[in-house]
């Protein structure tokens, strides 16, 4: 049996043979029709695209007037609708009430046109694999977790809470409740609903971060939603958008957030 080479002979060795072998530069080559495809990969694709194509195409629920994000200055009723769906998943999952479900605006990259509605509407809306996370947070946390939400993006989607903005840019004021107009204790504890990337601090919500006995649920944000279509269809009911008046911003302070000059 030949004796192994010693660590520096094999390092020799390595060197030379990589002096033998030519170094191409790397180049950029555009992808473009002139390409052809490989048969091979194709005849593996094709079957595949073929079935997510068909999954995409099956009906859900019909959405007679669209659920839609909202312009700059309106609210987000597509993401009271994805909060609510949270929230509602959340108390079936843990078994108690959750107070505050909360979920990011940039998140959701499509609306919901009018019509009936596809599963490849959901994927489209909501294309990523975020997961549902319920933590613990005090009611003044909860408090700072709205207003923060509303500094960096004019108010993330909630579900829980109704929220006044008022006075000017520079001396501005909040109201925030629970939706039922209480008042929110500053010390009480509460269950919050909202996903892995939000508590892992994605998007400046910082005071997320502080959420104690984390429960990760295993159920995407995705699938929640195409769960509550599903439910929808089967009760014979169609989707339609929440009710407006959860947040209320004036125009000049809205103005200070775009133009990032709003602090807490």
């Amino acid at each position: 049996m030949p004796k192994p080479c010693s660590a520096l002979l094999c390092s020799l060795l390595t060197l030379g043979l990589a002096a033998q072998t030519p170094v191409r530069k790397a180049e950029v080559i555009p992808l473009a029709a002139t390409i052809p495809e490989d048969e091979a990969i194709q005849k593996v694709i094709a079957p595949l695209a073929a079935e997510i194509k068909a999954t995409f195409d099956l009906p859900l629920v019909p959405a007679p007037q669209g659920v839609f994000r909202g312009r700059r200055g309106e609210e987000n009723l597509l993401g009271y609708w994805v909060a609510d769906v949270m929230r509602k998943a959340a108390q079936g999952v843990i078994g108690s009430p959750v107070r505050l479900a909360i979920t990011n605006a940039g998140g959701l990259r499509a609306n919901l046109r009018p019509g009936q509605l596809k599963v490849g509407d959901i994927f489209e809306m909501m294309p990523f694999e975020n997961e549902l996370v319920v933590i613990e947070l005090t009611g003044a946390e909860v408090i700072q977790v709205v207003k923060e939400g509303i500094v960096r993006r004019g108010g993330e989607p909630c579900s829980g809470v109704k929220t006044l903005v008022g006075g000017t840019p520079e001396a501005v004021t909040f109201t925030i409740t629970w939706e039922d107009g209480s008042p929110i204790d500053p010390a009480a504890t509460v269950k919050v609903a909202t996903s892995d990337y939000l508590y892992g601090g994605g998007d400046s919500i910082p005071t997320l971060k502080k959420g104690r006995k984390p429960f990760t649920t295993g159920l995407t944000l995705r699938q929640m939603l195409l769960d509550e279509c599903a439910s929808l269809a089967k009760a014979k009911q169609d989707l339609l958008p929440p009710a407006p008046g959860r947040t209320s911003i004036p125009v000049p302070i809205l103005e200070a957030i775009r133009d990032k000059k709003l602090k807490l």
